[in-house]
């Protein structure tokens, strides 16, 4: 037999016993040493970092809330437009959250809104609407269309009408050839989303969440581990293992970390929000991020929050579903840490 899979499988387990040689050497300094790692893995030349200049575009006022849409520039010359929602009627510095989304439309799709812009009036999809569900719970919701999604497509692709469809190949292979992923790109443009909620006056700096669905459940973890400002993430269809997940299904390549398997596999780079606040919520009947490894994750990470004694800031929720948001139980659960 001539194909590759036994030879990948050792691999994968030769990658698992190194990390485990390396843990045994790192001792306390573990999670220190892994979040450099992970820092680097999702570097990108800084340098070139332009300044926030926010500018707003268009305010709405609706019925229970108030959207604006405002663009920031965040690196490389790249603006990035973005809505907020604001609770009707609220005075003062409220709690916040940074909302990402997932494939799809991009922005548009999580604030009640169809790809062209126009009210959706109907059903929610499988993102079910959460930006609109968090700023009706009373908070400040920022969301940033992710580059390769939406309006920050390739002008390639948005041609003919295309909805839905991406950038993310072209945009990863293209950077791989300077050295680093469209993953690190995303998160440092997340961080300056960060960067611009905090510059905002009606902003609690000291209460901000972030609610990731799918791909953006990766960026929310890994922003989350680099940047302690997020004080609750929601992680929602994405918590598994890469063993279980995007090395057993074929997913987007905007999933894939230069080198993540040399010092971690994903519970354990997820593991770097502890002691935070984490609610993981996975559906049980998701095809490509199976339940069976979610558990796994699952274990892990309780296990790492009771050696810290913050068991008490994981909450789970697996739930009867597909690849889909369900936040029935995080939704509360966000309101209870970010509004207590």
């Amino acid at each position: 037999m001539w194909n590759p899979d036994a030879s990948m499988e050792n691999l994968y387990r030769s990658f698992a016993l190194k990390r485990e040689q390396q843990r045994a050497e790192w001792a306390e300094l573990t999670k220190d040493q892994m979040k450099k790692r992970l820092a680097s893995s999702l570097s990108v030349p800084m340098e070139g970092q332009d300044e926030l200049r926010p500018v707003l575009l268009e305010r709405v006022v609706l019925e229970d809330h108030v959207r604006e849409r405002v663009e920031f520039g965040t690196l490389w010359g790249f603006r990035v437009p973005c809505y907020v929602l604001l609770p009707k009627g609220a005075v003062g510095r409220l709690p916040a959250v940074l909302a990402l989304h997932g494939h799809g439309f991009g922005s548009r799709q999580i604030v009640g809104l169809r790809a062209d812009g126009t009210a959706h009036t109907g059903a929610a999809d499988v993102h079910g609407n959460y930006a609109l569900e968090m700023v009706r719970r009373g908070f400040i919701v920022v969301v940033p269309e992710i580059i390769g999604f939406g309006d920050r497509r390739l002008e390639g692709d948005q041609r003919d009408g295309q909805v839905g469809n991406s950038s993310c190949q072209t945009l990863a292979s293209h950077l791989i050839l300077y050295g680093f992923s469209l993953a690190g790109l995303r998160v440092q443009e997340a961080i300056r989303a960060l960067d611009y909620m905090v510059s905002r006056e009606d902003v609690d700096a000291s209460r901000i969440g972030c609610f990731g669905f799918s791909g953006g459940g990766l960026l929310a973890a890994y922003t989350a581990a680099l940047d302690e400002r997020i004080r609750a993430t929601v992680l929602c269809a994405f918590t598994n293992t890469f063993k279980g997940s995007i090395m057993a299904v074929r997913h987007c390549i905007d999933n894939y970390l230069p080198g993540a398997l040399d010092y971690a596999e994903l519970p354990e780079l997820i593991g770097l929000l502890a002691p935070r606040p984490l609610f993981i919520a996975s559906g049980k009947q998701d095809p490509i991020f199976p339940i069976e490894t979610v558990e796994t994750a699952v274990s892990y990470l309780e296990q790492v929050y009771a050696e810290v004694n913050a068991s008490e800031h994981l909450g789970v929720h697996l739930y009867e579903g597909v690849h889909q948001v369900n936040g029935s139980q995080a939704y509360p659960w966000l309101v209870e840490v970010l509004k207590r």
